[in-house]
């Protein structure tokens, strides 16, 4: 049997509610009906507050309000007018999800903006939203270089190694984005992508599409809203690999690390304890080659590697110790 946790939303859903918020924030001061609905839904799940800073930061240049189209009615967020508590503004609103949500973005970085080029790194542990010169997004994981390079024709970004999450708002320029070969062009669309050293390129689109092209190609490729299509080190000349469909699951356990999250659905303990690496300089060491092939599924904080540690040990029957900088996990007669 392993750990689960079952999620109430998904990090999709609630990112969807906090753009309707921002959009309502964008119309105007809010009612005080309107605000004590907001507080009220701030309270609930702690992942709406890192959300709300996303979203704010997405919509910058206006981009979050045309995103609503043309049919878009800004009377449906009108509330009715009430003497108390008073109308409260956008950055009242975005103090609160700041001052609530500090303990959850202890490894988040918000709203932070760049210039037409420059460079972008992430250290051990820590992630980072960026917003772009022309209201493009970008989230770093950890560990993550990228290099930025806007000009009068393109937008490209290149990915030297890590993982990010680009958000392409609208404009007259292409948006491409080169890793290990690749190029991946888009216009308005959100996507995935992952480069780990020597490890295939991982591409993973969320919202929209992106066109994939590689030098020698008879032909580009598509991918459309919830696929992903994983690169080998070494493709076939003139050709990649299909895009895959995936689930809106699958899909929330991949980006679980915008939230600061680590997510598994039966993978082995050796290889979730592969990923927690990737966030903490605290190793986790199993002294037992029968409990490395157990079985993990569950959601957990990146940052808290002893925790995890525990929470296994508790589900395998193992014994767990923490010495300096390491979590060791033993069962049966292995050597402590």
């Amino acid at each position: 049997m392993s750990p689960k946790m079952a999620e109430r939303e998904t990090s999709r859903y609630i990112d969807e509610k906090a753009a309707d918020w921002i959009a309502r924030l964008d119309r105007g001061q809010l009612s005080g009906e309107e605000s004590q609905a907001l507080e009220a839904w701030l309270r609930g799940d702690p992942r709406r507050r890192g959300a709300l800073l996303r979203a704010d930061a997405l919509s910058m240049l206006g981009e979050s309000a045309r995103a609503l189209g043309p049919d878009f009615d800004p009377q449906r967020f009108a509330g009715p007018a009430v003497s108390a508590p008073p109308a409260v503004s956008r950055r009242k609103v975005l103090a609160w999800a700041g001052v609530g949500g500090l303990a959850a973005a202890s490894i988040v970085a918000l709203g932070i903006s760049l210039p037409a080029a420059g460079a972008i790194t992430t250290g051990l542990g820590e992630v980072r939203l960026v917003t772009l010169d022309d209201g493009s997004t970008v989230m770093l994981n950890t560990q993550t270089r990228v290099q930025v390079d806007y000009g009068s024709g393109e937008r490209r970004i290149e990915l030297l190694d890590g993982e990010a999450y680009f958000t392409i708002v609208r404009d007259q320029r292409p948006f491409l984005v080169d890793v290990g070969g690749t190029r991946l062009r888009g216009t308005q669309a959100t996507f995935r992508v992952r480069k780990l050293g020597a490890t295939p390129v991982d591409i993973l689109v969320d919202r929209g599409g992106v066109v994939l092209a590689r030098a020698g190609m008879s032909a580009p490729v598509v991918m459309q809203a919830n696929t992903r299509l994983v690169i080998p080190p070494a493709p076939a000349r003139g050709a990649l690999p299909s895009p895959q469909s995936i689930t809106p699951d699958l899909l929330s356990r991949e980006l679980a690390w915008r939230d600061g999250k680590i997510a598994f659905e039966g993978e082995r303990l050796d290889q979730a304890v592969t990923e927690f690496a990737r966030y903490s300089n605290t190793r986790i060491e199993i002294r037992d080659p029968a409990l490395a092939g157990e079985p993990v599924t569950g959601l957990f904080s990146a940052s808290d590697p002893a925790g995890f540690g525990r929470a296994v040990a508790a589900i395998f029957g193992a014994r767990v110790e923490q010495r300096d900088n390491a979590v060791i996990l033993s069962r049966g007669t292995e050597p402590r």
